[in-house]
This record gives C-alpha cells, sequence and structure tokens, in this order.
C-alpha cells in the first residue's frame, strides 16, 4: 500500500485571504514504512512573507522570490502523489491551501477522503494527551533535535515516523516468527516456547455446596421450571 506523507509551509493561516504555499514536503511509504522516494519544493508565492509567518519556517520573501510559482510545479506534485492516499498532520489546513491553489489553476481538487488526519489518529489513540507533532516525536523517542524552525520536508519526514508508531511500529500485527534475525544477520528461524502441561482444577461441586443448593431450591415457590408440570 502506497501513502504520501505530506506537509506544507505558507505565508498565513487561510488562502481565503490571500495567503499561499510556500514549501511542500512528501515522503512516500510503503505499507506504512517511510521510503527513500521524497519531493522537496520551494514555491515563490507571489506575494510578501508576514513576520509571523517568517517566525515559524525563516522562509522570507527574498529567498523565495527566484523560486518556481506554484503553476510551475504543480504537474511535479500532482505527478509524484498519483493516486496515493495523504498522510497530513492537521490535514484540514493543509489540503485547503493545496485545493485553492489547484482552483486558482483550473485544476480539480483534492477529496478530503484522500486525506488521513494523523492528529485525529493520536487524538483516537491517546484521549487528553497533546496531539503536536513535538509532543508525538517525545512520546515514540523520535529525535526532532533539529527541529528548530517548521520545514515541510523535515516535519513530513518527521510525521512519517510518527505515523508508523501510531499503525503500531515496525511490525503492527506481532508476526515475528520467521523473520527474526541474529546480530550476524543470520536468520534464527521460529521461535520455540517450551509449554508445561497442567492438570485441569477440580471443579465438581462439594458435598456442601450440594446441600446449600438443595435448601436454596426448596425456598423457591412455583420455579419456571416447574411450570405446566402435572
Amino acid at each position: 500500500m502506497r501513502e504520501i506523507v505530506l506537509d506544507t509551509e505558507t505565508t498565513g493561516f487561510d488562502p481565503l485571504t490571500g495567503h499561499r504555499i510556500v514549501e511542500i514536503g512528501c515522503v512516500e511509504a510503503i505499507n506504512f514504512v517511510p521510503t527513500d522516494r521524497y519531493l522537496h519544493l520551494y514555491i515563490n508565492p507571489e506575494r510578501d512573507m508576514p513576520p509571523e509567518a517568517f517566525a515559524v519556517h525563516g522562509l522570507s520573501e527574498e529567498f523565495l522570490r527566484d523560486k518556481p510559482v506554484f503553476a510551475e510545479i504543480c504537474g511535479q506534485f500532482l505527478d509524484f502523489i498519483g493516486d496515493s492516499r495523504l498522510v497530513i498532520h492537521n490535514a484540514e489546513f493543509d489540503m485547503r491551501f493545496i485545493n485553492a491553489e489547484l482552483k486558482r489553476l483550473g485544476i480539480p481538487t483534492l477529496p478530503m477522503s484522500r486525506a488521513l488526519d494523523t492528529v485525529q489518529m493520536a487524538r483516537r489513540k491517546f484521549p487528553g494527551a497533546p496531539a503536536s507533532l513535538d509532543a508525538l516525536c517525545r512520546r515514540f523517542n523520535i529525535d526532532n533535535s533539529n527541529r528548530t524552525l517548521h520545514g515541510a520536508l523535515l516535519d513530513a519526514q518527521l510525521l512519517g515516523e510518527v505515523y508508523l508508531e501510531l499503525q503500531g511500529g515496525r511490525q503492527p500485527d506481532l508476526v515475528l516468527a520467521g523473520n527474526r534475525r541474529g546480530a550476524a544477520g543470520d536468520a534464527e528461524g521460529p521461535v520455540k516456547v517450551e509449554r508445561i502441561r497442567r492438570e485441569p482444577r477440580p471443579h465438581a461441586p462439594t458435598e456442601a455446596e450440594l446441600e446449600a443448593h438443595g435448601a436454596l431450591l426448596k425456598q423457591l415457590k412455583n420455579p419456571m421450571w416447574l411450570a405446566g408440570a402435572s
């Protein structure tokens, strides 16, 4: 199963007020495990960079000025994601921006049904616990020490590791036998477990229990199992 772990950086919070995408990071995952295939794009937003956004990702108007506009990278982006499911942290935010860019070009938008939101996954798995990317990295002991600023590719790579852990880790189905390897790399084969046979515990009622049961039955009036008996 192919999925694309995706993150974007933008000039602000709302594409309807003129904010644009400035960076896209995509990491391919096969059967939940990130591969070495990725896509990293810087994009000229064709507008200024608000100080609040610059403080988050550090991408200046000057840095982005000679980068391609979205129309120039759109085909490359769509080719890379193909028809794969998109794994996104806070998916509604990124999907709104991606679809605003596609709509601006007259290209069909991507349905929300294609996106899997890892924030919602984390909240279901750990109710009441923080669900930010940094919090999940700490929970799963994923090294995020390089994340001094938000960056689309770095965040997508970290999210790929977080997503794998949310799915149960590298062996979510616990199928260990036959794939175990020793320190030298040689296959160890199936794990053998010695089972000790134990005699079944006696469970027949004692004489005292039978007498107590009989006394209880004598106290019952018109028991249903005798209804209709002659």
